[in-house]
């Protein structure tokens, strides 16, 4: 399924063995080490603004936060819909980090609280995403549902005892390699523990490329799956010029999702895999799986 020669060295062996945020971690925003273990973080939410996120909701411009979908509080993004007027109106809401990656470990804790808002579809229950490779928000006319992406889909327990696992594969607008195979599911399920009430719960997902993606929950691996790319199916009023059936995805943005339910995200950060691969470099970096010969300082 996965050439691991051609895609790096031990270290990436061990990120694709277990949940990465254990061990050394060190932010962006503090001085480099020189330790080529050490993992250095990319704070994506700094815990008091949303400095560096675009918001991109249907039904309104790029940049709108609409009824201030998208608030800080308490060291929290936060997903809200109590200036929708009573009526959610399909107006589904992603929270876009400006930047795009292509190798990398998204990481975040999130948890669902309170009730579905009145309108919002039956199937949004307990119900977010953390978006992989998405399209860039500045390219979504304003009518868009959902952007081409690849969704991490986050569900919550109904606490009726039945099983609801999150963590699972769904495709707007793209469609991926299930078992070695094309699998044209729109959502595929992972085999997560069910997470009930308003716990915290942690979400990490590896994407190599367009190669393979790795979803794992509260450090249990609970998904794998390769060859993302573009299909049509699922998103509508899309620009046309934007989706090319069967074109692979490897890089796009990162985005947080607002489909109804009021969610809570925090700690979101991203080990960037792409960079100095030389060793002689200062910034060099054992668990980098993707060379950048322009990085090496």
């Amino acid at each position: 399924m996965l050439r691991l020669r051609r895609l790096g060295s031990v270290a990436l062996l061990a990120l694709l063995a277990a949940g990465c945020s254990a061990g050394a971690a060190r932010s962006a925003s503090s001085s480099p080490s020189r330790d080529p273990d050490a993992r250095e973080w990319i704070e994506l939410f700094d815990g008091t603004t949303l400095r560096g996120w675009t918001p991109k909701i249907a039904k309104h411009d790029v940049g709108d936060n609409y009824a201030n979908t998208f608030r800080v509080v308490d060291g929290t993004i936060q997903a809200r819909y109590d200036g929708y007027g009573g009526n959610y109106d399909a107006q589904f809401g992603h929270l876009y980090y400006d930047r795009p990656f292509s190798y990398y470990l998204v990481s975040a804790e999130y948890r669902f609280v309170g009730d579905l808002y009145p309108g919002a579809p039956s199937y949004t229950l307990r119900n977010s995403g953390i978006m992989i490779h998405s399209q860039d928000p500045r390219t979504m006319p304003r009518d868009q549902n959902f952007p081409i992406s690849i969704e991490d889909q986050l569900l919550g327990g109904l606490s009726d005892g039945k099983p609801r696992p999150t963590g699972n594969m769904c495709s707007p607008g793209t469609m991926v390699d299930f078992a070695d195979k094309p699998d044209p599911r729109h959502c595929i399920n992972s085999t997560s523990k069910t997470y009930d009430g308003d716990q915290w719960v942690l979400s990490e997902t590896l994407v190599l490329g367009d190669s393979i993606v790795k979803h794992i929950i509260n450090h249990d691996t609970v998904l794998v799956y390769t060859h993302p790319r573009q299909a049509a199916g699922v998103v509508t009023g899309f620009d046309p010029a934007q989706l090319t059936e069967g074109k692979r995805l490897s890089s796009g943005f990162v985005a947080l999702q607002a489909e109804g339910h009021p969610v809570d995200f925090r700690n979101v950060r991203l080990l960037n895999l792409e960079g100095c691969m030389d060793p002689k470099a200062a910034n060099y970096k054992r668990y980098y799986v993707k060379s950048n010969p322009a990085a090496c300082r």
